[in-house]
């Protein structure tokens, strides 16, 4: 299998203390992407090395998380892992875009959360991230949500000049999951070098965007780097 690192982490599960997997290899260029020396490539090891790393973080953590690049593209991988730390008690979370939904059904069954990328309103993806996956994206919300066992994010990086608020607006009221979390977009280190120069949200004006959609949701949460996560 391919990843980029690991790492403990307080954040990447609500509640939980965390090591997190990040796996390589991804289908999509978003222009924004931060973790963009991932998607074509990463560090060769085996699952057993993997589970080496779960099992000397166990005095240390309450989950796993898998994130990426897009973890779904090495699924049989993933899902020795899920079912590896799930043997030991541990939580279970999946970070994935959502393009591979046949694939969503086979993790199901192992994880306890899931964080979806919505990344545009469903019918806007090839203009925003330049590929067509909008349906994809849909039927994994869906998906998921028949699983009672399962906890579902969907979250939006709000990138300005790319996403308007009126798209974010209109994901409010496509969506529906347990959690929606609106994301500061952070300029440093991005796929497009154009973005560089387009200046991260204000995080008072990410709160007050918040407010307005909270009658679309179950609930909502800004994750901004000035202040991390909150519930609005």
């Amino acid at each position: 299998m391919e990843i980029g690192g690991t790492l403990i982490s307080s954040v990447e599960y609500n509640g939980k203390m965390s090591l997190v997997i990040f796996m390589a290899l991804c289908p999509l260029r978003c222009p924004y992407c931060h973790n963009f020396e991932l998607l074509k490539k990463g560090d060769e090891k085996s699952l057993e090395e993997i589970f080496r790393i779960i099992d000397n973080s166990l005095d240390y953590i309450d989950a796993v998380v898998i994130s990426g690049g897009e973890p779904l593209v090495q699924i049989e991988d993933t899902i020795e892992l899920l079912k590896y730390s799930k043997s030991l008690g541990l939580k279970t979370k999946v970070d994935t875009s959502g393009c591979y939904p046949k694939r969503i059904i086979k993790i199901l069954e192992f994880t306890d959360y899931i964080s979806l990328d919505v990344k545009a309103p469903f019918d806007k993806y090839e203009e925003v991230i330049g590929a067509d996956i909008g349906a994809n994206v849909k039927k994994s919300m869906e998906i998921i949500n028949e699983s009672q066992n399962t906890f579902l994010e969907c979250r939006t990086t709000y990138v300005p000049t790319i996403l308007e608020y009126e798209d974010i607006k209109k994901i409010s009221t496509q969506i529906s999951c347990d959690v929606y979390t609106l994301q500061q977009f952070r300029n440093k280190v991005v796929l497009d070098k154009k973005l560089n120069d387009i200046k991260s949200p204000n995080p008072l004006e990410l709160k007050d965007l918040a407010k307005k959609l909270k009658p679309n949701l179950k609930k909502i949460k800004v994750k901004t780097s000035e202040f991390g996560e909150e519930c609005i």
